[in-house]
């Protein structure tokens, strides 16, 4: 089977070819497409390398050609970052000066980032649906994930949403129990980055009250979260809550703080030096700073189970469906799922209380006008996205927002045309 990767000369991209090398003996071709030919030229022979050093009988092809790397794929993997890390820091400033969180994929600046990035992530997806195989899967990991994924579904595309945030905590979780990874089953929660892990199945045994009543302090400090609130809600909220429970204590720390994308950028230059060496053929310790952590355990696990239909849960976004019966069926959600050859069902769950409900909803409906905004444009959609973000949610704030989102994206984009 051919895999192509849109956006194959990230940095992101060793980790992601290691997967395939160590786990995933049925690719062919692994394909890496990215307009970028300089990084290209550095990332493409490194995992050529990669694929080599674990003796895998596939090859790895690198392209500017996105017709090329597309035709034939039985799966796209897309990940692409319009405007570069320059859009990043961008997106991490701006919102700063109206006291808002300056985040890539939530908020203003996770807006910045879907305005960019949806148009041209549907226009792969066309190109993949004439060129690649009849049956073939787009898999986003594209942020914001959810608001992208859900652009996709809406115009017909055969796409699925990936995450690493659960992989991640069923890998902690794994560890603080001593147990196999594999045998943990989280009840996830929510919308993408906007998470919840309600239980941890170990041989259907609930394990997290015990893991929260031996590990609160560590899972907390590991969040940089006050106890209280993962005491008050009972489950383990992803990180990226923090930019809701604790907003104003973040834009405080961030103000006149080096941006994480400034930390990214320097860290990938240091990362193109080292891949450029033609004697390094296996990931850098370094990679695990630029974040994506399992993120190719995460690829490897969800495409295998669409491909032999072994029905393994695996956290996705898809539809709702009715699954969160608060939520519009279009609604793309963030949940623990059964995956095998016609895609992803959510396994059955609790129902969702206030606590988490409201923000769920909250957010599911800034997501809804989000794509609205980036799929059709125009000032008027994108200040009714800020409006409704509850993280922006006044006229005032939403106003200047609007007008500074759309002035810095204007120069991003011209920019990297």
């Amino acid at each position: 089977m051919k895999i192509a990767v849109v956006g194959g000369g990230s940095t992101y991209t060793p980790e992601l070819v290691d997967g395939f090398a160590r786990l995933f003996p049925d690719v062919t071709e692994l394909a890496l497409v990215d307009p970028a030919r300089d990084r290209l030229d550095v990332v493409g022979p490194f995992a050529q390398r990669i694929f080599g050093a674990y003796g895998h009988q596939g090859r790895v092809t690198y392209t500017e050609d996105l017709d090329a790397g597309l035709a034939d794929a039985s799966v796209v993997v897309i990940q692409l970052r319009i405007g570069g890390q320059q859009a990043r820091i961008s997106d991490e400033t701006f919102p700063l000066e109206c006291g808002c969180v300056g985040q890539e994929t939530t908020g203003a600046g996770g807006l910045a980032k879907a305005l960019r990035t949806v148009p041209v992530v549907l226009d792969v997806a066309e190109r993949a649906r004439r060129l690649s195989a009849p049956d073939a899967w787009i898999i986003d990991f594209t942020n914001p994930v959810g608001i992208v994924t859900r652009a996709l579904l809406d115009a017909g595309h055969r796409a699925i949403g990936l995450c690493n945030v659960a992989i991640g905590f069923q890998r902690r979780f794994a560890a603080m129990l001593d147990v196999d990874p594999a045998s943990v089953i989280l009840d996830h929660v929510g919308l993408n980055h906007l998470t919840w892990e309600r239980a941890a199945y170990v041989s259907d045994v609930d394990r997290l009250p015990e893991l929260m009543g031996a590990h609160l302090k560590e899972l907390a400090d590991h969040l940089d979260m006050p106890v209280d609130v993962l005491s008050t809600l009972g489950s383990v909220p992803s990180y990226y809550l923090r930019y809701f429970y604790c907003h104003d204590e973040v834009v405080r720390q961030e103000r006149g703080q080096q941006t994480r994308g400034q930390k990214v950028a320097e860290i990938e230059a240091e990362l193109l030096r080292m891949y450029a060496d033609p004697n390094l053929s296996t990931k850098p310790e370094l990679l695990g700073q630029r974040g994506g952590a399992f993120y190719s355990e995460a690829a490897v696990g969800l495409i295998a189970s669409l491909r032999s239909d072994d029905g393994t849960v695996h956290s996705a976004n898809v539809r709702n469906r009715g699954h969160l019966p608060f939520l519009s069926d279009d609604a793309v959600i963030e949940v623990s799922s059964r995956v095998g050859r016609d895609g992803a069902v959510p396994i059955p769950t609790a129902p969702v209380g206030p606590l988490m409900s409201g923000l769920i909803a909250h957010v599911s409906a800034y997501e809804e006008l989000a794509v609205a905004a980036a799929v059709h444009g125009g000032r008027s959609r994108v200040y009714q996205a800020m409006l409704a973000h509850p993280l922006i949610g006044q006229h005032e704030k939403a106003e200047v927002l609007t007008d500074r989102l759309l002035a810095v994206n204007a120069a991003h984009l011209a920019w990297a045309r």
